[in-house]
């Protein structure tokens, strides 16, 4: 990261506390939406679109049973 000049967007590699949420949201993007459609037919466009409805979705309307 730092020979790319890049700044990181999450924590360094192994640490579980910051990164559980992290890798849980995106287990249920895939199982929830990806892994249920076939994307063959989708343009990138579509696909970003796709991903934007189901972030939306899980932040104002998903049941989180852990609340």
């Amino acid at each position: 990261m730092d020979k790319a000049g890049l700044k990181r967007s999450i924590s360094k590699k192994g640490c579980s506390p910051d990164n559980a949420a992290y890798e849980g949201f995106f287990g249920h993007l895939k199982i929830e939406m990806f892994y249920t459609r076939n994307w063959d037919e989708i343009s990138i466009e579509g696909f970003i679109n796709k991903i934007d409805q189901y972030m939306n979705w899980y932040c104002t309307e998903r049941i989180k049973l852990s609340l």
